[in-house]
């Protein structure tokens, strides 16, 4: 297996697991890197390159970096706390770390929009310097935010990325019951194994929670963390549900999803509701999740944060609207996409700032229509199916965030990626599961439509709706 789920779903902060999370993630670690290294650095300097750069200040890029050197964490971030202690390093321009100390750190000076050097390793790629006292250098990394939350360091990308690489190094955790690189070597397991994508997964899963060693007593365990997961995007989905408001940005977006709710529900009671209304009850879903997003509220990467709607709001049409189901499917749920989600990420993208949004919003639909088929009982060729329906028309999917906030397009896209994957898990179940198209197939499209991509299309917001719409 080429990824764990929990790295596809983690608890984090919106508007944008590459651009916010993973910045504020880089910078923590940067401290705690010079720190263990005993240098004696007293003022810390950040460079954003590339699409940080672009629409770092939509997706709240310079917050991120400026909190991660204080010590916030996504997945206990404090919005009240953060507010308080970036007044504080404006005003002082000094950041304490609570555990390592305190540095000079003046927004204005040491925190650098690079427009013009694109780092060769990622489309977002950052540049961190610490200075002793004297100001020199006295220590210098270049850290990739590659999606989802995730940091590599520049060796950490290049022993990635090389070919040399050992068959464990490229992509199949060790000592893992049912390695897979691909679709294709999944579905054999399934069919050798007579076990099912998500048993697989669960398997996997307890293996990498004791390195490597077998023990089924974990899946309990396991189990619980998908459930905690799960109850967070649902927790997400209803808070969404209730706001109302106008979103922060300066576009002057009004949040929505309530108001469809209430449309809803108001027309129950009529005798002539049109069937096509259960696409709004989708939609409202996954809206409700991105406009928390919008708003810099706590979501699950699901894979990222601009694309964090569509799992949740599948899964919830799920619950709310299919006859018999059951939230004891969640795990069996997550399981299944997180299976899907690995094999993308792991052979193509799901960043937008690499490929576009087919990368996001794409894999996230691909992801939700496997983990639905799987809970309405589709065979793991039908899955295979359905993740490779919804994410074949998505192929193409540019990522031209309007004033770079993660608002418009995205958080309408969410809802149409998640009707898309209802869409394609239903298709899928109709069929034998054979079909003309491999899943690795239309991945390995993705990964190469991601290449010829111009620039302006991939989270630059230089180009598409960013550019075309007057007011912006």
């Amino acid at each position: 297996m080429s990824l764990s789920v929990f790295d596809l779903f983690k608890i984090g902060v919106g508007p944008s697991s590459s651009h916010t999370m993973g910045p504020m993630i880089a910078a923590a670690r940067f401290v705690d890197d010079i720190c263990e290294a005993g240098l004696a650095v007293t003022r810390l300097h950040c460079r954003l390159h590339g699409s940080l750069a672009f629409t770092g200040i939509g997706h709240g890029s310079d917050r991120a970096v400026a909190l991660g050197f204080a010590a916030f964490t996504p997945e206990a971030f404090d919005a009240e706390k953060a507010a308080v202690v970036l007044d504080r390093i404006r005003n002082d321009h000094k950041v304490h770390s609570p555990s390592h100390g305190e540095f000079i750190f003046d927004p204005a000076r040491d925190l650098v929009f690079d427009f013009e050097n694109r780092l060769e390793g990622h489309a977002n790629g950052m540049t961190f310097s610490g200075f002793d006292s004297q100001g020199q250098v006295i220590a210098e990394a270049v850290i990739y935010s590659v999606g989802g939350g995730s940091i590599l360091t520049a060796d950490e990308l290049a022993e990635r990325s090389s070919p040399s690489r050992s068959t464990d190094a490229a992509g199949v955790v060790p000592g893992v019951p049912y390695p897979f690189r691909s679709a294709a070597e999944l579905l054999e397991l399934a069919r050798t194994h007579d076990r099912s994508i998500a048993e697989m997964m669960l398997a996997n899963e307890s293996a990498i929670a004791t390195g490597g060693r077998n023990d089924a007593g974990l899946d309990s365990e396991v189990r619980t963390r998908l459930l905690d997961l799960w109850n967070v995007m649902t927790r997400c989905i209803d808070a969404g549900l209730s706001a109302e408001g106008t979103l922060p940005g300066g576009l002057g977006v009004r949040r929505r999803a309530k108001s469809i709710r209430d449309s809803l529900i108001a027309d129950r009671g009529r005798n002539q509701t049109m069937p096509h209304v259960i696409n709004d009850w989708i939609s409202a879903y996954a809206m409700a999740v991105n406009e928390q997003n919008a708003a810099g509220a706590q979501v699950v990467t699901a894979p990222t944060n601009g694309a964090a709607g569509v799992v949740p709001a599948v899964f919830r049409y799920y619950l709310d609207h299919v006859s018999g189901a059951d939230d004891n499917h969640a795990a069996e749920y997550l399981l299944t996409a997180g299976a899907v989600g690995g094999i993308i990420k792991s052979n193509a993208s799901i960043s937008g700032a690499e490929v576009g949004c087919q990368g996001e919003v794409g894999s996230a639909s691909a992801m939700a229509a496997a983990g639905l088929c799987a809970v309405l009982g589709g065979t793991p060729a039908q899955i295979e199916n359905a993740a490779e329906i919804a994410l074949e028309h998505h192929l193409g999917m540019t990522c031209d965030p309007i004033k770079g906030l993660v608002q418009a397009p995205c958080i309408e896209r969410n809802g149409l990626g998640a009707i898309k994957a209802v869409s394609a898990a239903s298709l899928a179940l109709r069929s034998d599961g054979t079909h003309l198209v491999p899943l690795d197939a239309c991945i390995e499209t993705m990964r190469q439509t991601g290449l010829d991509m111009n620039e302006k299309y991939k989270e630059t917001s230089t180009g598409g709706l960013a550019v075309n719409l007057p007011a912006c």
